[in-house]
């Protein structure tokens, strides 16, 4: 399963693709405009473009228009900015046929805000690259999140569809490890989750002891 860190925050970037691990990102207009509060300056089409030079990987970035006609505007504009752009469309009728027409155009487009496996399905029949199914914002109103993305992947192996299942909305290593068992082709982690997921108490229990053990026999 690819991991992707879903951020812009550039700092946070360059220490999760410093661990070798990291195979693209992801990012929307919320978390480009944290990033430019945290900068106190910049313009969101400089930062995503560093943001692609830093991960050779995909990278996603949102269209803020409402319309198809927007939304293919924005599309095209986004995709110039680098090679490894992927244009987030959201799932609605207008997105929808924006994903159809950007994707015809060799774009690579990353579905997102889906909800239920049957939108997914219709995010991949319209040529998405990417669906993203949101899972923490199910679970927060009690709905398994989850189930959605089994539901999926089924749904897609089904009928070989080359859209890949990027899981989002992750908010725990409990997320990422049910992704993975899911057969989800790529879960988006928050920096905070991915440091989660490199420490267990009895690697760091087990870390002392053995440099204890070795003091004892060293100068």
């Amino acid at each position: 399963m690819k991991l992707f860190i879903d951020t812009a925050n550039t700092e946070e970037i360059r220490a999760a693709a410093a661990l070798g691990l990291l195979d693209g990102v992801t990012t929307n207009p919320s978390l480009l405009a944290k990033e430019i509060e945290r900068r106190g300056r910049g313009r969101q089409e400089e930062i995503f473009a560093e943001i692609c030079e830093i991960v050779p990987g995909p990278v996603s970035a949102e269209v803020l228009a409402a319309d198809y006609e927007g939304m293919v505007r924005e599309g095209r504009e986004i995709a110039g900015i680098a090679s490894n752009v992927v244009v987030k469309c959201p799932l609605t009728e207008a997105g929808l046929r924006a994903t159809r027409t950007l994707s015809e155009e060799d774009i690579a487009v990353n579905v997102t805000l889906i909800f239920q496996p049957i939108q997914a399905l219709l995010a991949a029949k319209a040529g998405a690259a990417f669906v993203s199914p949101f899972v923490g914002r199910l679970d927060d109103i009690s709905a398994p999140g989850m189930s959605m993305v089994a539901d999926i992947v089924e749904v897609f192996g089904n009928y070989s569809f080359a859209t890949e299942v990027l899981v989002a909305s992750v908010r725990n290593p409990v997320h990422v490890l049910d992704a993975a068992r899911l057969g989800a082709d790529v879960a988006t982690i928050p920096y905070g989750v991915i440091k989660q997921l490199l420490h267990h108490p009895l690697t760091t229990i087990g870390i002392e002891r053995f440099t204890a053990d070795a003091k004892k026999y060293t100068g």
